[in-house]
């Protein structure tokens, strides 16, 4: 039961992730990105295009690490330990990602917890599953 509880929040909080892309990646000069993010014009906007499109792109392979994962683990065996491992991976290294933001800049602390509460959680249920 624990398993599916953590997959599940693995999975939103992957589907979070694929949002995060969506912003950074494709919208980041948008008006109502760059509000998101505290981006003051587009002019600034354009200047940090290219490190915005590259941190999408980590945010989706996070989120495709985690999607991966609970698949796999549907299997039975050596393949629920494997895809266990992986979907623990992935959220794992969203709630660090998450510490990170935090820990850097405390005024992040929504963004950090829109980012890692639900990988957080994921990551308690996944670890009591297999306890």
């Amino acid at each position: 039961m624990f398993f599916v509880i953590g997959a599940v929040l693995a999975g939103l909080g992957a589907l979070i992730h694929v949002y995060i892309f969506v912003l950074e990646s494709v919208r980041w000069t948008h008006t109502s990105t760059r509000r998101i993010f505290g981006v003051a014009t587009e002019a600034d906007a354009r200047t940090m295009k290219q490190l915005a499109f590259n941190q999408g792109f980590y945010n989706l392979f996070l989120a495709i690490l985690v999607v991966i994962g609970v698949v796999v683990a549907l299997g039975s065996g050596v393949w629920f330990v494997v895809g266990w491992a992986l979907t623990l991976a992935g959220v794992g290294m969203m709630l660090a990602a998450a510490l990170v933001l935090v820990l850097s800049d405390r005024t992040k602390l929504r963004a950090a917890t829109v980012q890692g509460l639900l990988p957080l959680l994921a990551v308690v249920a996944l670890v009591v599953a297999v306890i």
